[in-house]
């Protein structure tokens, strides 16, 4: 149970945070972010938010909200490249400074004008009548929140490479080039983090994690592998899905002290708990093993982000430097959908191999322990597993974020489908958005043919 100086502390960096990436990586107002994200969160904090002031600053790109009269606010500053990032509890404007940085010789690069898919031109095809009117209807009935359920910004379908529809939520200022936040698809882009790396020969999975926290001799945590990480079994103690997230995305906490010195609850490969501190800690191992923190933190951008043509997505990091890629990351619906074709290519990208030959059949294998969800889907290797199970066709797999964020990849009809929302779920798990369901329904739209 969290104090209610810890709660009110916590509820005032999701603000500050919300705010920093809403405004200074999507471009939105204030107002636009409250409408979209400080709902459907906890009755609590939404109680909080209006009582906590925020100072922004557009000059310097930092949000400061303060919650307690005898502490300093609490702070987000932003980076190009690398987002926004949240100061520790008691932390000043002062210690902004410190926070890691791409070098100012970096330059983000702007593929717009380029082919698609590494650009946006050229980007759609147009299918038969037929086709084109049903798959219409059916992104149509995204929108409307009754058929699919859910609240829905943006939807891209790919077949064949191709974008054969798309469509945006205009009226909340959404279009292809407006990133928002992924929530836990992200873990997509950890394990292609790691699947990067271990295409240049940084790490071997199946050997144990590289992680300092657990070399001391006789510490049972040295036993745990970069595999079982992704698996999410990595046996390490969770008292619910996703603890000790919460506390590093807006509690302040870096990876390094609170999911790095985590205690054992069972043995490594044995039970699946979906805890984000094994994602993070994947991707910690890749830092460690690298030896170079200008060359990580530039690494996810470099080898995979730009390669392939996401240039507005980013992904951020605590204030210690490990990126939260479990969650912290903003991103387009078109990134999505581009980031379904790499994987959709056994990641490969315009004749270049950024992942290993095989990866995405290893995110798509079954871990050795599965979760029990209502609907039988299956987790891999940080993409959850579909198949007729769901209406869908054999070998489906997404990567899937709280609220609505799916970038799915269904291989045996070289489709793949991307969905982003807002969904807002109750108490009985209800509210999100029938995701199943819509994308059978692209499927057989995708089969009509004429009378």
């Amino acid at each position: 149970m969290n104090t209610r100086r810890h709660v009110r502390a916590m509820a005032a960096a999701y603000k500050a945070m919300y705010y920093c990436s809403g405004i200074f990586t999507a471009g939105h107002t204030p107002e636009r972010i409250e409408a979209d994200v400080f709902t459907g969160v906890s009755p609590v904090w939404e109680s909080l938010f209006p009582e906590m002031p925020a100072e922004i600053d557009e000059r310097n790109k930092t949000v400061a909200v303060t919650y307690l009269p005898d502490m300093p606010p609490r702070i987000a500053a932003w980076r190009p490249g690398l987002g926004s990032t949240q100061l520790p509890i008691g932390a000043t404007l002062d210690a902004v400074k410190y926070l890691p940085r791409l070098s100012e010789d970096i330059i983000i690069p702007n593929t717009d004008d380029e082919p698609w898919p590494q650009g946006d031109k050229d980007a759609t095809v147009t299918l038969p009548s037929t086709q084109a009117d049903a798959l219409d209807r059916v992104v149509k009935n995204a929108f409307d929140g009754e058929v699919y359920g859910g609240i829905t910004w943006g939807v891209v379908i790919v077949k064949d490479g191709k974008i054969v529809s798309e469509h945006y939520d205009n009226n909340r200022g959404y279009d292809m080039h407006t990133p928002h936040r992924t929530n836990s698809a992200a873990k997509g882009f950890a394990v292609s983090v790691v699947g990067a790396a271990v295409k240049q020969g940084l790490i071997d999975i199946y050997e144990k994690a590289p992680l300092p926290e657990w070399h001391t001799p006789g510490d049972p945590r040295g036993q745990i592998t970069i595999n079982d990480l992704l698996h999410m079994c990595s046996g390490l103690y969770t008292e619910r899905a996703g603890n000790p997230q919460q506390e590093l995305y807006f509690g302040g906490v870096a990876a390094a002290e609170r999911s790095a010195r985590n205690i054992f609850d069972c043995m490594p490969g044995k039970r699946w708990v979906y805890a984000g501190s094994d994602t993070i800690l994947a991707v910690r191992a890749v830092r460690t093993a690298m030896r170079n923190d200008a060359r990580f933190h530039l690494f996810p951008f470099q080898e995979i982000f730009w390669k392939t043509g996401m240039t507005r997505t980013n992904t951020e990091t605590d204030w210690n430097g490990d990126f939260l890629m479990s969650g912290q990351a903003w991103s387009t619906a078109r990134d999505f959908a581009r980031f379904g074709l790499l994987y959709l290519n056994d990641g490969v990208w315009n004749g270049e191999r950024i992942l290993p030959e095989g990866w995405s059949e290893y995110v798509a294998t079954p871990a050795p322990d599965q979760p029990q969800m209502p609907d039988g889907r299956g987790y891999g290797a940080q993409f959850w597993l579909f198949g007729p199970k769901q209406g869908l066709p054999e070998g489906v797999y997404a990567a899937a974020g709280a609220r609505g964020q799916y970038s799915m990849v269904i291989p045996s009809r070289n489709v793949v489908i991307v969905r982003r929302g807002f969904d807002i779920m109750d108490e009985q798990g209800q509210g999100g958005f029938r995701l199943t369901r819509f994308a059978a329904d692209v499927l057989d739209a995708l089969e009509t043919r004429a009378a």
